[in-house]
């Protein structure tokens, strides 16, 4: 273990443990042999983190989380899975990660700059992306994957295997069972697209041309009554007729699509 000035004299750092010298873990915390954690990273009271797990540079980790266990797996064995968290997140109070099992990728990711509220739960082989918002108690079950800057409501849970695409907003208490296409609003029980996610769009500089071919999409996904795949077909179409910036609008949605394993909400 490297020498750091600032771990409080009760907790308890494994030898083996590689932290930064900047790095500041607070009274009672517990750190695994195999626990790396990066500059300027921050671990509050009573947090453990254990496992093979990877920390980056300049996280805010609040009191009380244990991150880096093993999967809630039945089929888990014990093998050697990861759980890799990027740069500058804020994980509050209480929170759980799950490492990843060898049935997926064996890692669980967390991107960078996410704000992670407290209860919140990860599951093993979850993905999440970068900017993203999860509120109180968000549960997201094992393989999830929530793109960039998605926000998921407070008691919001997340079937295993879904997808939450890029700029969702998934309002409190949701049930979400099926793939969220990107752009989207969705709330309730059972889920229901509301619209799209306007306001957040332009909050993110999103140009007023980029959201008419936006509601171009939503109109031909949810407002046309064509199939998925007529949908996809004139999608397509949109796609050819688009400004490159707009384009890439159009294949988020377009890759979404094709990739979605469980239906989507519609």
């Amino acid at each position: 273990m490297t020498a750091v000035s600032s771990i409080h004299p009760t907790a308890i750092v494994d030898p083996a443990a590689q932290l930064h010298p900047t790095v500041a873990v607070g009274p009672y915390a517990v750190i695994g042999p195999q626990v790396r954690i990066g500059a300027h990273t921050s671990i509050g009271a009573h947090c453990v983190i254990d496992g093979i797990t990877t920390i980056g540079e300049s996280n805010q980790i609040h009191s009380h989380a244990a991150l880096g266990g093993g999967p809630q797996d039945k089929k888990y064995a014990g093998e050697p899975t990861r759980l890799e968290i990027g740069n500058r997140n804020t994980i509050r109070e209480f929170c759980t990660f799950n490492t990843g099992t060898i049935q997926d990728q064996g890692v669980t990711r967390i991107g960078d700059d996410n704000w992670i509220m407290a209860y919140v739960h990860i599951a093993h082989d979850c993905q999440v992306g970068n900017n993203t918002i999860l509120a109180n108690n968000a549960t997201l079950a094992g393989h999830v994957q929530v793109a960039d800057w998605a926000i998921i409501g407070g008691l919001t849970g997340v079937h295993q295997f879904s997808k939450v695409g890029a700029h969702v907003m998934a309002g409190f208490a949701s049930h979400i069972s099926q793939d969220v296409p990107p752009f989207t609003m969705v709330d309730g029980h059972p889920l229901a697209v509301r619209g799209l996610n306007l306001e957040g769009l332009r909050r993110r500089g999103f140009s007023a041309e980029r959201l008419a071919v936006i509601k171009q999409v939503y109109r031909v996904l949810y407002r046309s009554g064509l199939t998925l795949q007529a949908a996809m077909d004139a999608l397509q179409n949109l796609h050819g007729s688009c400004e490159p910036e707009a384009q890439a609008d159009v294949q988020l949605m377009l890759d979404f699509l094709a990739q979605s394993t469980r239906g989507i909400v519609r």
